[in-house]
């Protein structure tokens, strides 16, 4: 894999120092703001939905994830401590954000360090679109996956795409920022003709839309086996 950055030198990786930074990042935001980066309140999912997202993928067991956007890393530490809670032997959590030195000068990143997760994550810096076509290929297999990328609809869909064939059978994914049409219809093809399902009470009573009411997380089960739908069948998801 290219474009891959890993940190050295972890000491402490126990759940309890992710939480604590997780905290802070909360109530008192990032240690810095760069200039022009994206609102910190904008991007970054609320404190309650992150814990959630951690129960959730606890409840999992996952011991692999895949990531994208990491922005200033408000998900990717829940992430990261869910992989340190289930006790997984080889935790991994693969972080994509091509935008993570540009937008936000590497804020996100040192978040993660700084919680000595540097053992743990991997930061890759392009696209998703195109990273995730060779992780796919070289036969990489997660347990879930978070969604928080681009909000077009082409590249939502070619993300969840190539994580279809990335996270297991009976697997999840999660994604942000559903609210917002785009998001929501590239989901929709996938549970229409690919058999993704809604978790059954999962990331409940979170934050929802201003206009309209619909919620802003969500997440999926993939089926096992992946189904091969004909595509004579094909209908209209959105």
């Amino acid at each position: 894999m290219n474009s891959i950055a890993r940190a050295d030198g972890a000491t402490d990786r126990g759940p309890e120092r992710v939480a604590a930074v997780r905290r802070r990042l909360s109530r008192h935001g990032p240690p810095r703001r760069p200039d022009g980066a994206p609102d910190f309140a904008t991007v970054t999912l609320p404190e309650p939905e992150c814990d959630q997202v951690r129960d959730l993928l606890v409840a999992e067991g996952v011991g692999t994830v895949v990531e994208i956007g990491l922005a200033y890393a408000g998900s990717a530490l829940a992430i990261g401590e869910a992989l340190l809670r289930t006790g997984a032997r080889d935790p991994r959590h693969v972080v994509i954000d091509p935008f993570q030195y540009t937008a936000y000068d590497g804020v996100g990143w040192e978040l993660l360090c700084a919680a000595g997760l540097d053992g743990v994550a991997e930061l890759v810096t392009e696209p998703s679109q195109r990273f995730l076509a060779r992780l796919a290929g070289a036969g990489f297999v997660a347990d879930a996956a978070f969604v928080d990328g681009s909000h077009h609809f082409h590249n939502v869909f070619v993300d969840l795409h190539f994580l279809g064939e990335i996270v297991r059978p009976g697997g999840v994914v999660l994604l942000d920022d559903l609210w917002w049409p785009s998001v929501s219809a590239a989901v929709a093809y996938f549970e229409t003709h690919l058999g993704w399902r809604p978790v059954p009470g999962a990331l409940a009573d979170g934050t929802t839309g201003p206009a309209g009411g619909r919620p802003r997380t969500g997440a999926y089960r993939l089926p096992g086996p992946r189904p091969a739908p004909d595509f004579r069948e094909f209908r209209p998801f959105c």
